[in-house]
């Protein structure tokens, strides 16, 4: 048995058909038939359903495959372990983010870091915590920024500082001329446009509404951050946003309410014991540095 003969078997049962692995590997259709064959004969066992119009996993195909992708993935960690430069002269991080910190936190740490290690290179994608702590397990990143909470296995988070959330509307709402705390049954009667449930901040906000008998107006849904900003910016919705965010848009004015809107931990993730290469510690130092300095804003 050899490497690729695992990364053969992966390739099918990815693409489910013989024919579109062999193109994404670059080989003939009868060599890569030929050499999962191959495997399954040194390991006495069939792993692809051939019977069908695609190929498909056997359950000795299933559960072969999920201690494959494990050990690919160590091996990828090992890759880059050895090819990892203490100097920082080279390399490159993976990092993902949920769509609050776009706003307020990642422009700011892009410059750090480039201008700190102009040789090496970055990756920052946007989405949700739950794709987040999946990608980090598969190790298709090296780090996210997300909340505390329960975490998927293997993943182990760092508090970094806790974020106060409020209501908001734009300057020239009717509510904002109220001069005392408003009751948060009386707020919610306002529309309002929030990000979609798949977002763990849409989640918390709904578990903060249930927890005070409150059914808020949501009249509309967006998939990102600034999606929200302008949509209550040019309109009379009100939505719900970290405090940091509204400092920065002086449109945007805080609607205080009784009870408060929640806070939430920001964390840092990562695979639990997991090879932390240079420019993940250099990235994490830049990252502290810029927390603290948010902190004293």
């Amino acid at each position: 048995m050899e490497l690729r003969h695992i990364r053969y078997l992966l390739a099918v049962a990815d693409h489910g058909t013989f024919t579109r692995a062999a193109e994404s590997l670059h080989i003939s259709q009868p060599t890569l038939s030929q050499q999962v064959r191959q495997l399954e004969k040194s390991l006495g066992a069939t792993l692809i359903d051939r019977s069908g119009r695609t190929a498909r996993l056997t359950d000795a195909g299933e559960a072969y495959a999920h201690h494959a992708r494990l050990a690919l993935r160590d091996l990828d960690a090992g890759r880059r372990a050895v090819h990892d430069v203490g100097d920082l002269t080279r390399g490159h991080l993976r990092i993902a983010i949920t769509p609050t910190f776009t706003a307020y936190l990642v422009g700011p740490l892009i410059d750090r870091f480039h201008t700190a290690h102009p040789n090496l290179t970055l990756t920052v994608r946007e989405t949700t915590q739950d794709i987040i702590e999946a990608d980090l397990a598969l190790d298709r990143l090296d780090l996210g920024i997300a909340f505390a909470g329960g975490h998927a296995p293997g993943i182990v988070g760092r508090v970094l500082y806790t974020e106060p959330l409020s209501l908001v509307a734009n300057s020239g709402h009717p509510l904002i001329d109220e001069t005392s705390r408003l009751p948060l049954p009386r707020i919610v009667e306002h529309p309002l446009v929030l990000l979609t449930g798949d977002f763990a901040t849409r989640r918390q906000l709904d578990d903060h509404f249930a927890a005070h008998d409150v059914e808020p107006r949501i009249v509309v849904e967006v998939s990102s951050v600034s999606a929200v900003i302008e949509a209550v910016r040019s309109s009379r919705l009100i939505t719900v946003l970290p405090d940091a965010i509204t400092r920065n848009h002086p449109e945007l004015v805080r609607i205080p309410s009784t009870p408060p809107m929640p806070t939430r931990d920001v964390t840092l993730l990562r695979r639990d014991a997991d090879y932390q290469s240079s420019a993940s510690r250099a990235f994490t130092s830049i990252l502290l540095d810029g927390v603290a300095e948010h902190l004293r804003q």
